[in-house]
């Protein structure tokens, strides 16, 4: 891979302004007096400084990883690259979320808003699937709780099928989220090399793997959407490249999933067109488009209809605490949000991304993963909470430093570790 050259002042800068941006989130409200709706501005976090045993094994593991993948990722045989890529970020997200403990994992899980406590109570999932938008408003006898009620049902049939497989405990639960989650990264790698080149994908795996974004990677269901949302993609750049009619379908499959998943998701859409201008084809999107009806006739069969449940989520978000959350605020600072998943690394990656962007694929997807965020702030139906709701979008922006010079690999890795660790050790995430 060529590198574009590198301006060490315009990274700087880059950085400095992501920097600013960050620290404007977390005074404005402040400086006005005024609730934003969160503990801890622009995080839905408290802060909860502590030191805990594990944190020395988390440091551990960081440098460990920050010292030796920028050298497997040169090194490796392909297959091994993804199997390592792929349990060098299980074992980082664990180790982070570790330091608290098994309750590390376990918390979210055990709230009451959360998918799991709807899906331990959901008997017959066609009564479900027939009943589900009556009991998204909030004034409903029996509604959903906060998160069913925000997403499609699809969202709740993975924690029903978790449940049907008799896993219960909430620690566990997280351990199935946690790998498969972690799976996300041997799909984007797998895209970068078909759409561009090995080299490509093997100098993104260490950023994609030691993102701070590891810190919500494991607690939340978004972190399984973006497996899901990452292998639709991966398989759409092999249909493209391949010409084959069966990853097309897969494709279609697993993308038309995702828009049951996440309403959010249906912008992923930005991102499978990047995939087809980059590989220069439209001849997938017939097979993928088979695919995604499939699914959407599956659910509109089983009783759900997307397009009469949107209107009643938007009405039941606006009635909530999305009212009292202004978007002359969040429509920025879900911006410094989500600056906390990606890092400053990412920020001082951006001059070179924008000198990239016509010929590397990398910095291409990256784009397309950008203006999909831009667009979700806008919306206004992303008003915080973005650390979470973003990263089916984040995880192809992480690796955006691979594009700086070589001799900046592990300082910048250093950086990212770092930011990682100080979010889950002085923050308590809500995710």
């Amino acid at each position: 891979m060529t590198r574009p050259h590198a301006s060490p002042r315009a990274a700087a800068a880059s950085a400095g302004a992501g920097l600013l941006l960050v620290v404007a989130s977390m005074i404005v409200p402040t400086w006005f007096d005024d609730d934003v709706r969160v503990h801890w501005p622009p995080l839905h976090a408290d802060w909860y400084p502590r030191f805990e045993p594990m944190t020395v094994v988390a440091i551990a593991v960081g440098l460990l990883l920050v010292a030796v993948l920028p050298r497997l990722s040169r090194s490796l045989p392909w297959p091994a690259l993804l199997a390592t890529s792929v349990g060098a970020l299980w074992t980082w997200i664990m180790a982070l979320a570790l330091t608290d403990g098994t309750q590390g994992l376990a918390r979210v899980f055990e709230r009451r808003q959360e998918y799991v406590y709807d899906a331990q109570s959901v008997g017959s999932v066609h009564t479900m699937l027939q009943t589900f938008v009556d009991r998204i408003p909030f004034d409903a006898p029996d509604h959903w709780y906060v998160h069913v009620a925000g997403h499609p049902p699809g969202a709740l049939l993975y924690f029903v099928g978790i449940d049907r497989l008799g896993i219960t405990d909430p620690f566990w639960i997280a351990v199935v989220c946690v790998t498969i989650a972690s799976t996300a990264v041997a799909a984007v790698l797998v895209t970068l090399r078909t759409l561009g080149t090995e080299r490509l994908a093997r100098t993104a795996m260490p950023w994609i793997v030691l993102a701070p974004s590891a810190v919500w990677a494991g607690v939340n269901g978004d972190a399984v959407f973006a497996a899901v949302a990452a292998w639709g993609l991966a398989l759409l750049a092999i249909a493209a490249v391949h010409r084959r009619v069966v990853p097309a379908i897969g494709a279609g499959l697993l993308l038309g999933t995702c828009v049951y998943l996440s309403y959010g998701l249906v912008l992923l859409s930005i991102l499978a067109v990047t995939v087809l201008v980059v590989a220069r084809t439209w001849r997938p999107l017939t097979w993928a488009i088979g695919g995604a009806s499939i699914v959407a006739a599956l659910f509109t069969l089983g009783g759900f209809a997307w397009w009469e449940a949107y209107p009643v989520l938007r009405e039941r978000y606006y009635a909530g605490i999305a009212s009292e959350r202004a978007y002359s605020y969040w429509v920025w600072a879900d911006v410094a949000a989500w600056t906390f998943t990606a890092g400053l690394a990412v920020w001082a990656a951006f001059p070179a991304a924008v000198r990239a962007v016509r010929h590397n694929v990398l910095a291409q997807l990256a784009a397309a993963a950008l203006l999909t965020i831009a667009v979700a702030c806008v919306s206004g139906m992303s008003k915080a909470e973005v650390e979470r709701i973003f990263l089916p979008f984040t995880i192809w922006i992480v690796a955006l430093p691979a594009l700086l010079p070589e001799r900046w690999t592990r300082p910048l890795l250093l950086t990212q570790v770092a930011t990682a660790l100080l979010a889950q050790q002085l923050l308590l995430t809500r995710w």
